[in-house]
């Protein structure tokens, strides 16, 4: 608590925040730093909660380098304010403690397809705004990639638990483990009375590698892994996992964790060219995850995983050419595989609805406010953008929840 205490007295209190511009939500930190030291928890608590109803969850999984430590003015001549380690004692603070009313009813309904952070989202502030909100998801729990994507000791799972029911005070209903597409389509939806509906169903689908081996017993996707991690209990002594981004690092972190198995990461590219959090890589190697670069996979075996030798090449140009060496190739043994290069969007939604388009990665066509290109569905967060951060997904969906708004209000007349 001292820490947290010296942190908050160590912000400047800028009159131009950088570390508000830096944060994706404009998080007013000055002010929320002072609140906190004037024994207002609560009042801080609800302004956070109010800019990001994630509030509790951003702080623990934000990429803060990036954001607001990234921003902060200590940051060019010393050490920047650990802004998070306060939000997080306040936000966690705040849903523990707070009981929020529910609003007037303005009598109109919206559907939310997905409980991951848009979901989420979205569904607290419409409902904070009157709305009847619905949230459906195929699992049967809140949180999407927060709950089956992030791993406990990232992000503890009691938080998700305590968001709930600040929900369900509002007025939110959870139908759970109901898959939309096959069964309920969304023309169902809208001929039940919803005035709009939101898809914020992430990015489910694991890109695969498309070599010989991947079909195998031994192979696993780490998306799935991290599903339920206790339900992969024959990894073996010796894990290699393919891919070396936020979810590769999330999985071999947690292998390390359930088990006494060995974890190689293999990287096609060198360190400075991770996709990770640079943090997340340094805790990754700190828990002794053996890091492999420039190796290239070219078939998975029962017992193992053939690589190429991967060359950089600078030419004088300054251009930057990466060279398979095939004449050298060779087997890394290993008892299982994961496989972490990236996911797409799953397509059950919009194979069985009319009208909404996708890119040709597979993800949902919209304007920059959200809008599909079916009238009355709108969509939000990695399923329009790719995986992209938590953070990321609440402010794109802050402003697709005024664009939802503005289409009920005009649809009735009632702007």
């Amino acid at each position: 608590m001292a820490d947290i205490i010296n942190e908050a007295q160590r912000c400047l209190k800028c009159k131009k925040p950088l570390c508000k511009e830096g944060c994706p939500v404009s998080t007013d930190i000055p002010i929320i730093m002072e609140m906190f030291l004037q024994g207002k928890m609560e009042d801080a608590g609800e302004k956070l909660f109010l800019n990001n109803p994630l509030s509790a969850l951003c702080s623990l999984i934000c990429p803060h380098e990036k954001n607001c430590m990234g921003h902060c003015i200590l940051n060019r001549k010393g050490t920047p304010i650990k802004f998070y380690e306060v939000e997080s004692y306040i936000s966690s603070f705040y849903l523990e403690k707070a009981h929020l009313e529910r609003v007037k009813n303005n009598g109109h309904l919206v559907g939310i397809i997905g409980a991951g952070p848009a979901g989420l989202t979205l569904a607290i502030i419409l409902s904070q705004r009157g709305y009847n909100v619905t949230m459906i998801d195929s699992k049967d729990k809140i949180g999407g990639v927060l709950r089956y994507g992030i791993p406990e000791f990232r992000l503890p799972k009691s938080l998700l638990d305590l968001l709930l029911k600040r929900m369900q005070e509002l007025g939110i209903q959870f139908r759970p483990n109901t898959l939309i597409g096959p069964t309920i389509t969304i023309d169902d939806m809208f001929a039940d009375g919803y005035d709009a509906i939101f898809i914020g169903t992430g990015v489910w689908k694991p890109n695969r590698l498309r070599i010989p081996g991947e079909t195998l017993g031994n192979v696993h996707f780490a998306i799935d892994y991290l599903k339920n991690p206790d339900s992969y209990d024959s990894l073996g002594d010796h894990v290699v996992i393919i891919g070396a981004g936020n979810v590769a690092m999330d999985a071999a972190r947690t292998i390390l964790r359930k088990s006494r198995a060995k974890v190689d990461v293999i990287f096609f590219r060198g360190r400075e060219e991770v996709t990770a959090l640079e943090e997340e890589l340094m805790l990754a190697e700190v828990d002794g995850i053996h890091m492999n670069y420039y190796l290239n996979t070219v078939k998975i075996e029962p017992d193992g995983i053939i690589v190429e030798p991967v060359i950089k090449v600078v030419h004088d140009d300054d251009t930057v050419e990466y060279v398979n060496d095939s004449e050298h190739k060779f087997k890394i043994n290993s008892t299982s595989v994961i496989i972490a290069i990236g996911q797409g969007a799953l397509s059950n939604i919009v194979k069985n609805t009319k009208q909404i388009d996708t890119t040709q990665k597979g993800l949902i066509q919209t304007t920059v406010g959200g809008a599909t290109t079916r009238p009355g569905v709108y969509a939000a967060g990695d399923v329009v953008s790719g995986a992209k951060t938590v953070v990321e997904a609440v402010a794109a969906t802050k402003m697709v929840a005024d664009q939802i708004d503005a289409y009920i209000k005009n649809k009735y007349n009632e702007l």
